[in-house]
């Protein structure tokens, strides 16, 4: 096989070719620049010599297959129940798509008119008055609903009736209903949701009783710094006072302490962060109704040391306005019952609870609250229980 060599040129490197000469894009000589007026004539002029697009003499389909504003109809696309077109028909490699066979789109056609935003209601709407603002159809508007029963029959949930009949809070009802713990009228019904009539006899298994006597109820002194319910501004709950350690020495009862008796343990009312006293823990349902239900007539015994604002002791009429006739954020107070412990200290007695209720009191007659302890909650006594520690309801105890 004969073997080619390639011989390096003897002179230097070979100069890089010469550019060639290219010519004008636009012509040799320069264009001159038409003025704006002589513009405008031009594409008027082309405007004019332009045909009108014919109109489609078919008929206007339906769905997704509706002509586009220049009157042509668009390819048909694919939607629930339709086949996209055969790979035959999109065209194959190496040929135009068949898309591109069409006519461009003119740019310059009529567009439809834009569609007018709907103008929004310019005040909120009376209970009943039909709304036309958006969908130009009147709107139905919801009614709270009627008091009264909740059903022509006048059934009511099951969960609700044994609420009321003080067998169970709802949440441990909707449980027990589940779990098939209830029965009414002697069967057993497992269905949320169920409704029965007043009539009905409502009755609830032994295990549900065994599972309601294990739920516990502490009692705590609570001192100034602990907020009543869950933490906030970095204050810690009051619940994190319910400890081994923290439990009172010569607590009554004989209940073992147990770690689950902290679990779902919920503040029955509240006190202020600057407020001492009795507050209740609870993990019956219950109990909570009986204390903060909507309905609840259990008293509350404080007591509270004040200060005149203006320096003036207060009147007979302050005292007498403390007992009846003041309200709060436009709603009257139930009687209460003030009284004169000793020159700088009252007792309050109330079966109300609204946020900060005695401060804001006494704030109306011309007092500062210096300081406010709770001493009885219905039955129930603080005692000697001393602050910061705390007791379980005794099974012979009741707050009613």
């Amino acid at each position: 096989m004969a073997t080619i060599k390639l011989k390096k040129p003897t002179g230097g490197a070979p100069a890089a070719p010469a550019a060639p000469h290219r010519p004008p894009l636009r012509g040799t000589g320069a264009r001159k620049r038409p003025t704006l007026a002589q513009a405008q004539a031009e594409r008027a002029e082309r405007e004019a010599q332009r045909p009108a697009p014919a109109a489609d003499p078919r008929p206007r389909p339906a769905g997704n297959d509706r002509p586009n504003p220049a009157g042509r109809s668009a390819p048909p696309r694919p939607g629930p129940g339709r086949a996209a077109p055969p790979r035959s028909a999109q065209g194959r490699k190496g040929e135009p798509h068949p898309a591109s066979a069409r006519p461009a789109p003119d740019r310059r056609a009529p567009l439809p008119p834009a569609r007018p935003a709907p103008p929004r209601p310019a005040a909120p709407l009376a209970a009943g008055t039909p709304n036309t603002a958006f969908s130009g159809r009147p709107r139905k508007v919801i009614e709270p609903p009627a008091e009264g029963p909740a059903h022509p029959d006048g059934s009511l949930r099951l969960s609700k009736r044994m609420s009321e009949l003080g067998l169970a809070s709802r949440r441990e009802a909707d449980e027990w209903i589940a779990k098939g713990w209830v029965r009414v009228d002697g069967e057993v019904v497992a269905e949320l949701g169920a409704r029965v009539l007043p009539t009905q006899q409502v009755t609830i298994d032994k295990r549900a009783r065994t599972q309601q006597a294990q739920r516990v109820t502490v009692l705590l002194n609570k001192p100034v710094g602990y907020v009543s319910g869950q933490a906030e501004d970095g204050y810690e709950p009051a619940y994190v006072l319910v400890t081994p350690q923290n439990r009172w020495a010569d607590d009554p009862t004989d209940f073992a302490f147990q770690r689950e008796h902290i679990r779902h343990l919920a503040p029955a009312g509240r006190l202020d962060i600057d407020s001492v006293g009795l507050l209740v823990l609870t993990q019956d349902g219950r109990i909570a109704k009986q204390l903060i239900g909507e309905h609840s007539m259990v008293e509350k015994e404080y007591l509270v040391r004040v200060a005149p604002l203006e320096g003036e002791r207060l009147s007979a009429e302050g005292l007498r306005l403390l007992n009846h006739g003041l309200e709060l954020d436009g709603e009257a107070l139930e009687p209460a019952r003030v009284e004169w412990v000793n020159d700088d200290q009252l007792r309050f007695v109330l079966v109300e609870g609204k946020r900060r209720q005695i401060r804001r009191m006494c704030e109306a007659v011309g007092l500062k609250v210096t300081g406010l302890k709770r001493v009885r909650i219905g039955r129930v006594m603080l005692g000697d229980l001393p602050a910061g520690q705390w007791r379980y309801l005794g099974a012979d105890e009741s707050f009613v």
